[in-house]
């Protein structure tokens, strides 16, 4: 039933799409009219989260599938006087590997620049703390791709501070399956919830429960899904599993987290989607996230009467240069499938 190739070329047209947090509109946009094609109607909230209702055996319950099509960014905070620009994130990028990195800036009225993020020490030959300098967001600026010498030059192309600086995901899909790029976390779940959504139109699947389930747009601050509709009583946020120091996970398992940063999930729940993946034999992998949230973790900070639990593909260096594989998205598809059906 999963289709790599369409998926993967799903999520790779996502990644092209700049949506650092608070500037998700287009990626929306573009959910929305790939979801009407496939056949659902959507709604979008307030907020710009995009919910989608699927209706199941028992309408009397209605369970959530929780993505966020949000990822991390930056942000003008100020221009220089040598014309280059100061920079503040959006969400918690790990910035030593945003050095040297392409980006495009923004404006308010989408005029669309191009520059480079560049450390304040950029040149070995001139800097004699060039390899020692910290990375961090104040010692990183942006070099624009203009003519520009001084605050005033930069003044006249109508770049303002508060406006998005989306860095490029650099995506690459090789041959032996892995995919590499930025914003894996949380656009292949994304892409993995677009494609159990197409199966479902297209197999005629009738789920257990009535589904609704969305696209959040603010999950990498904290609130993506800190408000969702009162009929759901139970929310399975779809992200990324974390690699690493004592972590089960690698990149090809479907990660079941049992507790992050916010305290342990459902444990029911949680039980229930270790014996799916038993069951069928996937390759998945348990494991405690303690510098971690999700937007399940958000419903319930908002006040939500659920029970919650968290999946998701395991991928490599988050908030850095990303990896995957098509075998993570594959059981990720595959637990998730089951998870509908009961």
């Amino acid at each position: 039933m999963f289709n790599k190739e369409e998926t993967v070329s799903f999520l790779v047209e996502l990644l092209s799409i700049n949506s650092p947090t608070g500037y998700t509109k287009k990626a929306i946009d573009f959910l929305k009219n790939s979801i009407e094609e496939i056949g659902y109607e959507t709604e979008r909230t307030p907020k710009g989260n995009l919910v989608i209702q699927v209706d199941g055996q028992d309408s009397s319950q209605t369970r959530g599938l929780s993505a966020h099509v949000d990822t991390l960014g930056l942000m003008v905070r100020s221009v220089n006087s040598d014309g280059t620009l100061a920079l503040t994130t959006l969400g918690g990028p790990l910035t030593p590997t945003l050095d040297g990195e392409y980006c495009e800036i923004i404006t308010r009225d989408d005029k669309v620049y191009t520059g480079t993020i560049l450390s304040k020490s950029p040149s070995i030959h001139v800097y004699k703390d060039a390899s020692t300098k910290k990375r961090d967001i104040d010692n990183l600026v942006v070099k624009l791709d203009e003519a520009v010498k001084n605050k005033e030059e930069v003044d006249k192309l109508g770049i303002l501070n508060g406006d998005i600086v989306a860095y490029d995901p650099k995506v690459v899909v090789t041959d032996s399956g892995f995919i590499k790029s930025r914003f894996l976390d949380d656009k292949a779940s994304v892409a993995l919830l677009v494609s159990i959504l197409k199966i479902i139109k297209e197999k005629d699947i009738v789920p257990a429960t009535n589904l609704k389930f969305i696209f959040s747009t603010y999950e990498e601050v904290g609130h993506g899904a800190s408000w969702i509709p009162e009929d759901i009583t139970e929310l399975l946020a779809v992200d990324m599993g974390a690699i690493g120091l004592d972590l089960a996970c690698t990149e090809f398992d479907v990660s079941i987290c049992a507790k992050d940063s916010s305290g342990p999930y459902d444990y029911d729940l949680t039980t229930q989607l270790i014996n799916h993946a038993k069951d069928k034999d996937l390759d998945f992998a348990v494991d405690i996230y303690p510098m971690y949230g999700s937007d399940a973790s958000a419903a319930l900070s908002g006040g939500a009467n659920i029970r919650a639990a968290l999946i998701g593909p395991g991928v490599s260096s988050s908030h850095g240069m990303e990896r995957t594989h098509t075998d993570a998205l594959e059981n990720t598809f595959k637990l998730i499938s089951e998870y509908i059906k009961h």
